[in-house]
């Protein structure tokens, strides 16, 4: 017996229904996009704020966005540092600089340049992994994997100074100089991103310089201790003296997908040939919008609270993103 007109429209719209209802996210209206020259910021969906809470616990995730360029070598980003007024520095494993405004801070143009040019030899300096600045002489520290050696640049980047500390020389390829700050005393603490041992998941070594490693100062040697299975792939100075870690995890090889920790420790508990331990905070996890996480870098706000930037390395494959997120953090509420 044929289907009345009305019975067949009520079928439909169950049908319509029951298509859209687990999904209705992907229909939403596209979020607005930010054009600031060459590149483009697309603000991202947010998870529900109890997920948020959830994963991110003392953080709070402002913004977030997916950043692309027309430019043939972006991306690749693995450290990150601040430069004042909202302005990062991001250093790519390409061997490239990129100084740019994410929205909501004062524009100016971005800028795309070599970190080292060493001509037909700029392979040699190309994988850089690590940054850090003293932001009262402005000079920046690299550090490079593959090469296991750190360089001292102005913010011109037209010149150079190289070391090649002894104990980073067994480090291995894709293994090294990771994670680097430069403390507000003057030292260094260089992470390395393998592990100290074949059935290792926990520790990796680490090195503590009194003074400027470019300088020649020796390091002493200590052991940093993450969550099982993680990676330190960056860090950065609180103002109370803490350091933030930003940690990686391998989840799924093809397509790849990660999953990241944030994690807290305090360079006052460092000692020779010890470990280091930290403190996890925040689980970077789906459903929230992420990547390989690689760069980290920190801004103090006016009230106490500090602003927590976060990029990702999208390691030139087309099945990942280049990620910018913006976080709000509390020093005094993290014990």
């Amino acid at each position: 017996m044929p289907l009345s007109q009305r019975a067949r429209r009520l079928i439909l719209l169950l049908f319509v229904a029951a298509g859209l209802a687990p999904t209705t996210w992907l229909y939403e209206p596209p979020p607005p996009r930010i054009r600031t020259l060459d590149l483009e910021f697309q603000a991202l969906h947010r998870p529900p704020p109890g997920e948020l809470a959830r994963q991110l616990g003392p953080f709070r995730l402002e913004r977030a966005w997916r950043m692309t360029s027309r430019f043939s070598y972006f991306g690749g980003y693995s450290a990150l540092l601040p430069l004042g007024g909202g302005r990062l520095l991001a250093f790519s494993d390409r061997g490239l600089r990129l100084a740019f405004s994410p929205p909501g801070t004062r524009w100016q143009p971005p800028s795309i340049g070599l970190i080292v040019d060493l001509g037909d030899r700029s392979w040699e300096l190309s994988d850089a992994e690590s940054a850090t600045i003293d932001p009262v002489s402005r000079k920046v520290w690299v550090g490079w994997e593959n090469a296991n050696t750190i360089t001292r640049h102005t913010l011109a980047f037209a010149a150079f100074q190289q070391t090649w500390p002894r104990v980073m020389r067994a480090w291995g390829g894709n293994l090294g100089p990771e994670a680097m700050v430069r403390l507000a005393d003057g030292r260094f603490v260089v992470l390395r991103e393998g592990f100290s041992g074949l059935f290792e998941n926990r520790l990796h070594q680490a090195l503590l310089f009194a003074g400027d490693p470019v300088a020649g100062v020796p390091p002493r040697v200590f052991s940093f201790a993450g969550p099982a299975g993680f990676s330190p792939t960056d860090m950065a100075q609180l103002p109370d003296g803490r350091v933030l870690i930003l940690m990686r995890r391998l989840i799924w090889p093809l397509p790849a997908r990660f999953a990241g920790r944030i994690v807290i420790a305090d360079p006052a508990d460092i000692r020779e040939g010890k470990a280091w331990h930290s403190q996890a905070l925040a689980t970077l996890e789906s459903p929230l919008p992420i990547d390989n996480f690689e760069g980290l870098a920190i801004e103090p706000r006016a009230n106490g609270q500090v602003t927590v930037w976060l990029i990702s390395d999208d390691n030139g494959a087309v099945m990942q993103r280049t990620l910018l997120w913006k976080l709000a953090l509390d020093p005094a509420r993290v014990r």
